[in-house]
């Protein structure tokens, strides 16, 4: 067995949602084999109510949630991360920081679910929609064997998994 904690980080640019619930998920579902951190390139300073609500059911504690970039984790004394993964396009399109020991990473797309007009009930079933989808990709993720892949099986793995479309909900 593998007592290895794996550092993550979740990207988007505000950091108020997609990543903000990646990281409560993995967090959640990694049962301890995760130490998951999530940032923004351009962070909105808080996270998005509809956000809260999804990760509310996670059991994630809601305090640890708070909108931050991720110059936090670009500094010397910063975490050093194993996976990196991006969970909005326009972050992935932007130039990230060099970040040490060049972590695994890859694009794990996802509608913004703060863009939807509309009214509550329809805002909050989109966040529900993308929430579900993350789920679905996070479950994936921690069944990889990881102590037993190595670094370019791991990197294939990861990109499979954002590669492959996300499920309706």
């Amino acid at each position: 067995m593998n007592d290895k904690i794996y550092q993550v980080l979740f990207l988007c640019t505000g950091n108020s949602a997609r990543s903000i619930m990646a990281e409560a998920l993995l967090t959640s579902m990694g049962k301890g084999r995760f130490k998951v951190y999530s940032a923004g390139s351009k962070p909105g300073g808080q996270v998005h109510p509809f956000a809260i609500e999804q990760v509310g059911a996670t059991g994630y504690p809601l305090t640890d949630l708070r909108s931050k970039s991720w110059d936090e984790f670009a500094t010397p004394d910063a975490p050093r991360m194993d996976f990196l993964f991006t969970v909005c396009d326009n972050a992935a399109g932007e130039v990230c920081p060099v970040w040490p020991g060049h972590p695994a990473s890859a694009h794990w797309s996802f509608e913004d679910p703060a863009a939807v007009q509309g009214d509550d009930g329809e805002k909050r079933a989109a966040f529900h929609k993308i929430f579900r989808q993350i789920l679905a990709r996070v479950n994936t993720f921690v069944s990889l064997p990881l102590h037993m892949l190595d670094k370019n099986a791991i990197a294939h793995e990861i990109k499979k998994i954002g590669a492959t479309p996300p499920a309706s909900v």
